[in-house]
């Protein structure tokens, strides 16, 4: 069965690229914890606050279960 689960996180200005790397962890932790070995799709989409800023990334995988 193909599963979808999603993950966000917000982004704050000069924490960037440690807020992508919690994110990678938590999507890492949660294939590992799920036996899920078939990872059918990632994307990643930003969130902006009404200036245009991004203030967000929403992370989607589709998977594959047994």
């Amino acid at each position: 069965m193909i599963k979808i689960k999603t993950f966000t996180t917000e982004i704050k200005i000069f924490e960037t690229r440690n807020e992508l790397n919690r994110l990678d962890e938590t999507v890492t932790s949660f294939l590992t914890e799920n036996g899920i070995s078939k990872l059918i799709s990632v994307s990643d989409t930003c969130t902006t606050d009404d200036s245009g800023a991004t203030i967000g990334i929403i992370r989607t995988i589709a998977y594959e279960t047994n």
